[in-house]
């Protein structure tokens, strides 16, 4: 079983996706390095890929030589910089699948140069505290970094979405460190979601949207991303139960009176958060109304309250997205688990189908 036949499965708007990647380019004014590492933050990121080539963006940011492997294995040709930190044993990779490197020691940068002229990008550390040369110590790499292979400099703000003074402060780092290097490389970026919709003083030369693109809301006050993913599940079982009865692992919920309780077919391995059905707040669309998450999410199987009956085995139930005239939105089912937006969106596991539209 597959797709919408499943017991679970996610919906991806990649129409969405493209929209919400015009706007932030439209309102930074500035080229793309969409971030895509972690699956597209659990989105697909070939699809998103192969769906953000009609923006021609710059290239693709990931965390590994293996997300870069699979965008070159579908069709990628566009430039792929690997944010991890690497170490010289994996610099056969690199080559082996045209992959630019992030580096930010002066061994490493050694290593790679000795291999020959290919491009790399030098991480400032101006604050995030781990990884990447440390702003003051620029001086340090300056002269193994003095090469026409430095394509790029980039640093991590720890608090973009914050108005505390911190992001200026990592700006000012990061140019007073890059002052510090014989050339100014061809490519500065800074600006990741928040950033780049906050103030254009951080587009630069490239920007690096993340959760933004997925559908994720990176600060208040700033533009809003359509919506992206909805998640559905089935409804596989529905159960009486009298008064005092419990639900669940723990017997953490029980039924304050007599009620109904619908089981779904998604639990934790999918990336439901255990905790969500005792959070007091967690809710589904289903039946044509919001309904109640109880007792402590299974592996496999959440179980939702239905007083009045009006859901049947085999209805969906919709625990992100837009159903019956109402939505429950990414943030409010991330809040919801304690957890970020970008956290959400990555733990939904690889046993979900991705249906694309």
């Amino acid at each position: 079983m597959s797709g919408r036949y499943s017991r679970a499965w996610v919906e991806v708007d990649l129409g969405a996706v493209v929209e919400n990647a015009r706007t932030v380019a439209r309102l930074a004014g500035t080229r793309l390095l969409p971030v895509v590492k972690a699956n597209a933050y659990g989105v697909g990121a070939v699809a998103v890929c192969k769906a953000l080539e009609v923006l021609e963006p710059w290239g693709y940011g990931v965390a590994t030589v293996e997300e870069g492997a699979e965008l070159r294995a579908a069709g990628i040709t566009r430039p792929v910089l690997v944010f991890m930190p690497v170490q010289p044993p994996l610099f056969e990779q690199f080559d082996r699948f045209r992959l630019t490197p992030a580096l930010g020691d002066a061994a490493s940068i050694a290593a790679w140069r000795a291999r020959g002229p290919r491009a790399f990008h030098l991480e400032i550390d101006t604050g995030m505290g781990r990884s990447g040369v440390r702003w003051d110590e620029v001086a340090h790499v300056r002269e193994v970094a003095d090469t026409p292979s430095l394509e790029g400099c980039y640093t991590q703000f720890h608090s973009a979405e914050r108005r505390d003074g911190t992001l200026e402060r990592q700006a000012s780092r990061f140019f007073e460190a890059v002052g510090q290097l014989a050339r100014r490389p061809a490519l500065l970026h800074v600006a990741n979601s928040a950033a780049a919709l906050a103030d254009r003083r951080y587009a630069l030369d490239l920007i690096r949207p993340g959760v933004f693109l997925y559908g994720g809301s990176p600060a208040p006050g700033l533009a809003e991303p359509q919506p992206v993913v909805s998640l559905r599940a089935r409804v596989l079982a529905v159960r009486h139960l009298a008064a005092g009865e419990s639900v669940s692992y723990g017997a953490l919920w029980r039924a304050p009176a007599p009620t109904h309780v619908a089981t779904l077919g998604i639990g934790y391995a999918d990336g439901v958060r255990r905790s969500l059905g005792l959070s007091g707040r967690a809710q589904v669309l289903v039946g044509g109304a919001r309904r109640a998450v109880v007792g402590a999410v299974t592996m496999d199987l959440t179980m939702v309250e239905t007083p009045d009956r009006a859901v049947t085995v085999g209805d969906v139930a919709t625990l992100i997205g837009a159903a019956d005239g109402d939505r429950i939105t990414l943030d409010e089912y991330a809040a919801w688990g304690d957890a970020l937006q970008r956290e959400a969106l990555t733990s939904l596991g690889p046993r979900l189908p991705r249906v694309y539209a």
